[in-house]
Parts: structure tokens; sequence; C-alpha cells
């Protein structure tokens, strides 16, 4: 008996998981599969009403604009919106890198261009808004036609400005995150602590946020 209390007690104080995950980290986890079922109930949705749909606009002719460039280039922004997302995780993986090698200056400069990376993406989001609602789309509203010439439903906009806009709100927070913790970096706070596990902590949400980018770009671009 004696053993096994001294043994909780140990298990409490050196903040382990019972899988001999640290605790903070094992929370993140069990965050991301809960936020993964969120996004999973909102995919399904879309993909039972599109399958249910005897037809539905043509991704190549609603998302075909570029800035500054016009309209004829289907799906070349969004690739590069995904090509910018994609390369802040790996400058994340590289941040987490220097993070367990004690390098405050490597993490922090990744931490910077990580940022930089979901600063671009988030931008890149808010353009491709305002342009769609310029041309008459938002909540309620789909002037773009089935792509067999019929007249769409708002099935399609409402479901792409809610999925699109929830994942970039985690995009924003990320965001945000990645800042605060970038700064805890630079005042010299997880060398004080010993650790950078706060960066992989971060990094996991990062690549999960990445991750769902993934799929919303394969439901709503690319099928």
């Amino acid at each position: 008996m004696a053993q096994t209390v001294a043994a909780n007690t140990k298990w409490w104080s050196g903040g382990k998981s019972p899988f001999n995950v640290e605790y903070g980290k094992l929370m993140m986890w069990y965050f991301l599969m809960s936020d993964a079922f969120t996004f999973g109930a909102f995919l399904i949705a879309y993909g039972t009403v599109r399958v249910s749909s005897p037809s539905w606009p043509d991704p190549n002719f609603v998302f075909q604009s570029f800035p500054f460039l016009g309209s004829g280039m289907p799906l070349l922004f969004v690739s590069l919106m995904t090509f910018i997302l994609i390369v802040s995780s790996v400058t994340m993986v590289l941040a987490v890198h220097e993070g367990h090698h004690g390098n405050k200056k490597g993490v922090i400069k990744w931490m910077i261009w990580t940022i930089i990376g979901g600063l671009a993406f988030l931008s890149c989001q808010a353009w491709e808004w305002a342009h769609l609602h310029h041309e008459g789309a938002w909540w309620g509203r789909n002037p773009f036609p089935n792509a067999d010439g019929t007249v769409a439903t708002t099935n399609f906009s409402n479901f792409f400005f809610t999925i699109t806009g929830f994942h970039g709100f985690h995009v924003f927070s990320g965001v945000v995150i990645n800042i605060i913790v970038t700064i805890m970096a630079w005042r010299g706070v997880f060398e004080r602590r010993g650790h950078y596990l706060m960066i992989e902590k971060v990094g996991l949400y990062w690549h999960f946020v990445d991750l769902v980018w993934v799929f919303v770009f394969l439901f709503f671009y690319l099928v």
C-alpha cells in the first residue's frame, strides 16, 4: 500500500501521464482528438450533402482567380495557400528541433518564420473570402451554377464559409499562441525551465491545423 501511494505521488509530482507522456502533451493530444471529431463532423456533413445532390458547382470555375493576375487560373491561388501552410509546418519542425537542442536563437528564428507563414495564409484566405463576397457568394447566397448548368443551392457557399472559417479561426489562434511562446522564448522563460516542451506542444497544434487543411483542400477544391 505504501509503495502504491509513493508511486502515485511520484507520478503526479513528475508531471507524467499513465502512458509515460508529459502531462501537458497528453492533454494537447486529447484536445486535438476532440477537435478532429468536430472537423470530421463538418466534412462528413459536407460530403453527405454533396453526394446526395444531383450536381454541384465546379471548383475549377469557382476558384479560378489570382490577385493582380485576374481569372482563368483554376486552383492556382489555393495551391499557393496550401504551399505556404506546408512550409510553415516545416519551419515549425525546425523550431521544435532547435528546442530539443536548447538553441534559443534557432527557436526564435524558426518560430518567427512560422508566424509569418501563418499570417501569409490568413491574408490569402481574407483575399479569397473578399473576392468571393464581391462575386456575390456568402452565407445564404451562391451565385455559382452547378457543373451541369443548373441553378445551385446555397449549400455550397454555406459549407465553404463555415468550414474554411472554422479552420481559419484555428490558424489565427495558432498564430496568436506562436507569438506568445516566441516572446516567452525571447525572454528566456524556457531556458530557465530547462526545456522547450511548450514549443513541442504548440507544434502539435500547428501540425494538426496543417493536416486539417489537407482534408479541406481535398474536399472543397479537388473533389
